[in-house]
């Protein structure tokens, strides 16, 4: 099965624009991104998804600079645009990821890869037991092209997955959990304090480029204060 990971990036951002560019020890978070995506070794092809905004140039430079392939769509309808870089990849699995979480497991990608198997709909953030933004979702491109036919309410189509997560008895779902709940940590990037946590943690682990989960979650029990960086940050809900 061809497996095709479409990560969603922009420019635009309520709470921080320009954030996929940000610096994170001399890379881009949509580098960050992409290299800790490939390193799950789970995938054949990583694509950049973006909108057609000329604001968005800035993000295919990136890509293009990173030799990570790029689709360009619509700005509201996310689901359209996910179908057509589906569609122009070949892809078969669909792994959905957001480039503004630059801490994404490769070890933790790769099961939730895995357990979709022969089910319609995988993550490990039906149930959040795991830190926001080591968040993925894995889906048959069938499943993707059903979604796009029935989906009709704008938020609907700006959220890929809220059609699933709303009408989960529709589908075969994997939900993957973790034994230990880290649902407290917040590791995604969409404010100033998100970034500077991140931007941390990459520092701390410059020059390495890889690391796993563990040895953040290892680090922050170590350092309270950096966790207080974020800690009233409360995450925007679809």
């Amino acid at each position: 099965m061809r497996t095709v990971a479409i990560l969603q990036a922009r420019m635009g951002s309520t709470r921080l624009p320009g954030k996929v560019l940000a610096d994170l020890a001399g890379q881009t978070v949509i580098g960050r991104t992409i290299e800790r995506t490939r390193a799950s070794g789970a995938v054949d092809e990583v694509v950049i998804a973006t909108t057609e905004s000329p604001y968005d140039d800035a993000v295919v430079r990136e890509a293009e600079r990173l030799g990570c392939a790029h689709f360009r769509g619509s700005e509201e309808d996310v689901l359209a645009r996910y179908l057509g870089a589906a569609r122009q990849f070949r892809a078969e699995v669909v792994v959905r990821i957001a480039c503004d979480c630059p801490l994404l497991d490769p070890k933790l990608t790769g099961v939730v890869i895995e357990r979709l198997g022969q089910a319609d709909y995988a993550s490990n953030a039906i149930r959040r037991t795991f830190p926001i933004g080591v968040d993925v979702e894995a889906l048959t491109r069938q499943t993707l092209e059903r979604v796009a036919q029935i989906a009709v309410a704008p938020r609907e189509r700006e959220h890929v997955t809220l059609y699933i997560a709303e009408h989960s008895n529709e589908f075969r779902c994997v939900s993957v959990e973790s034994d230990i709940d880290l649902s407290a940590h917040r590791w995604t990037i969409d404010t100033p304090e998100d970034l500077a946590l991140v931007k941390a943690i990459y520092e701390h682990f410059s020059p390495r480029a890889v690391f796993s989960m563990q040895e953040v979650l290892s680090l922050l029990d170590g350092r309270p204060d950096l966790v207080q960086l974020n800690a009233h940050i409360r995450q925007h809900q679809a």
